[in-house]
């Protein structure tokens, strides 16, 4: 595995790296000790998630949990194509409320860690995609929030038109940017 710091602290790009033979491969998605080097010991995942998404242009999230029930997630593109956002909400962090997109392709071998206290949502590229999610903590209900995807204090750049949005996604409520500092999402 290879990881790729990201301009937001603590997110990682991750490269896999297949081995294989005339058979076919195999590629390590996840390895504890690896996490630990970066500063991650004893990282575990508890629920595991795949989202199906059948039209290109549709935009999921920008999804997170409040505390107590802060998760890291690792999320893999493993069929058709994505834009994946990822929103820094820990208000002591110096990226704070920046955002850092990557596109994730499931012919590729490519995925993303991104740590507790962080928005994340995507845009599909392609139709018919699946989108696996490892999770460090259990769904939430009473703890679950959102972002809007088109909230003009984050001014995201979706790279594509905005062909549906889920009601529950469009009824986020927009970031006041008069209270930037000092605000604590996470």
């Amino acid at each position: 595995m290879k990881f790729s710091p990201s301009p937001i602290d603590g997110l990682w790009e991750i490269e896999t790296q297949p081995r294989g033979d005339a058979r076919g491969s195999l590629t390590r998605w996840f390895c504890e000790q690896e996490f630990a080097a970066l500063g991650r010991p004893g990282l575990l995942f508890k629920q595991s998630n795949l989202s199906r998404t059948a039209q290109r242009g549709t935009v999921r999230g920008l999804h997170f949990q409040h505390a107590p029930a802060l998760e890291a997630k690792l999320v893999r593109c493993i069929a058709g194509r994505v834009f994946d956002v990822v929103v820094d909400l820990r208000a002591d962090s110096p990226s704070f409320l920046r955002w850092h997109g990557v596109v994730l392709d499931g012919s590729q071998e490519r995925q993303v860690f991104i740590p507790e206290g962080c928005a994340h949502g995507f845009q599909t590229l392609s139709d018919d995609v699946q989108m696996l999610y490892q999770h460090s903590a259990p769904y939430s209900p009473e703890h679950e929030a959102g972002l809007r995807h088109d909230d003009p204090a984050l001014a995201i750049t979706w790279p594509l038109p905005i062909t549906e949005v889920s009601a529950r996604d469009r009824q986020h409520a927009l970031i006041d940017p008069a209270h930037f500092s000092g605000v604590r999402l996470c």
